[in-house]
């Protein structure tokens, strides 16, 4: 599944950080990962820490999937809000998804600071603004939901957003303290390249094709024809997980961003903040490290790359249509314009854990908006599946649910 279009902008930025070579022998570990992106770097991480012998693979270059597209925002905020996933599965299970969440930022930092990470992690505000009128009163519910949960947060009326982001035309939002930003195509190199000096092997260009499944352990077979003996398989494919499992358990979703030219005077009062709204689909914005302006949205059901890519120049149209509702007088000098593919789940939240046809696995599969938080709450998940034993959020995002 081709899984970015044209330019995306990290490729781009970063080129070609690291090279690994294809299988080209058999081998035998303790953990198998397939995939190589954002997910299963932090999960090869988290399997080279607990001491397992692992080794991670990938049909493409490292990090070429949807890593390579993301906007790499850092939330806690889940696509669905909080009050309404407490009517969806319960407050306990709600709040201690966006806690968990939230605690993933705090998890990235400390990891970026253990490998001196030069992925530019920066901490960061979010404004979460009302679009329209008639969305105040259930945005309203949500600041009291959350702030009720304990998330430090404040509500700014239309006035004090245009005071303090310049943003016109909006009607009231919320500001959360915890967030972040990141380069995620570097920092999913940066943790293959500190694993692999502790003994972390990687192959790219190698394509798993068919499992044996063994008590207490599975051959993988791969496309060249040698085999991976591991006791057990973790699966980080993301979005082509939909090719694996036949059950209807997320929706593919075509997403598109738009990158800036160069100007970090524009964009200084949003520099520390990251920006989305209550449209349907949400508008999105962060700045990057280098200065410019990332924007967003225009989502719309997944039909296939090349009908996907067709429409680029239509979507780049009415993202920047979009901006111009916040900010009238901004000139946009659009250098990048790219798609990605991502996952919606009915709940918001991702299928982390084991699937009944899959023995000896794990999956990690992060849908919507902050897939990377939801990794990052998969490392202890699958750490403690290692151990035979459950996390908290097992029950709330199992296959099934």
């Amino acid at each position: 599944m081709n899984l970015k279009s044209n330019e995306p902008f990290w490729l781009l930025k970063n080129g070609l950080i690291a090279t690994y070579p294809s299988l080209k022998s058999d081998e035998n570990c303790d953990v198998l990962i397939i995939g190589g992106g954002i997910t299963g770097s932090l999960i090869a991480h988290q399997m080279v820490k607990d001491g397992y012998k692992t080794i991670l693979i990938d049909k493409r270059e490292l990090c070429n999937g949807s890593t390579s597209a993301t906007t790499s925002m850092l939330q806690y905020e889940i696509d669905v809000p909080l009050y309404k996933l407490i009517e969806k599965i319960g407050e306990k299970g709600a709040v201690a998804s966006y806690k968990a969440c939230s605690e993933a930022i705090d998890t990235i930092e400390t990891i970026v600071k253990e490998i001196h990470s030069n992925a530019g992690f920066k901490r960061k505000k979010s404004l979460y603004f009302a679009s329209k009128k008639k969305d105040i009163e259930w945005l309203k519910k949500e600041y009291e939901t959350r702030k009720n949960a304990g998330f430090e947060v404040k509500w700014l009326n239309a006035d004090q957003i245009l005071e303090k982001f310049g943003f016109e035309n909006t009607y009231g939002g919320i500001v959360s303290e915890q967030g972040a930003s990141i380069d995620a195509f570097q920092f999913a190199h940066e943790l293959v390249i500190h694993n692999v000096k502790k003994g972390l092997k990687v192959f790219d260009k190698t394509e798993m094709v068919d499992v044996e499944y063994h008590k207490g352990f599975n051959i993988a077979k791969i496309d060249s024809g040698f085999k991976i003996r591991a006791k057990k398989i973790i699966y980080c494919i993301g979005y082509e997980s939909k090719t694996l499992l036949k059950e209807n358990f997320v929706n593919l979703k075509s997403t598109y961003a738009v990158v800036s030219e160069v100007d970090k005077d524009k964009f200084k009062s949003i520099t520390s903040t990251l920006v989305w709204n209550t449209d349907d689909p949400y508008l999105y914005m962060r700045t990057t490290d280098d200065g410019r302006l990332l924007i967003g949205g225009a989502d719309e059901d997944f039909y296939g790359a090349e009908k996907r890519d067709a429409i680029l120049n239509k979507k780049e149209k009415e993202i920047l249509k979009n901006l111009k509702k916040i900010k009238p007088d901004y000139h946009f000098y659009p250098d990048f314009v790219w798609a990605g593919t991502f996952g919606e789940t009915k709940d918001g939240l991702p299928y982390i854990g084991e699937h009944s046809k899959f023995k000896n696995s794990y999956f990690v599969l992060g849908f919507g908006g902050n897939g990377i938080t939801f990794s990052v709450v998969g490392m202890e998940m699958a750490s403690l599946f290692m151990k035979n034993k459950k996390h908290l959020l097992s029950r709330y995002f199992k296959f099934g649910r």
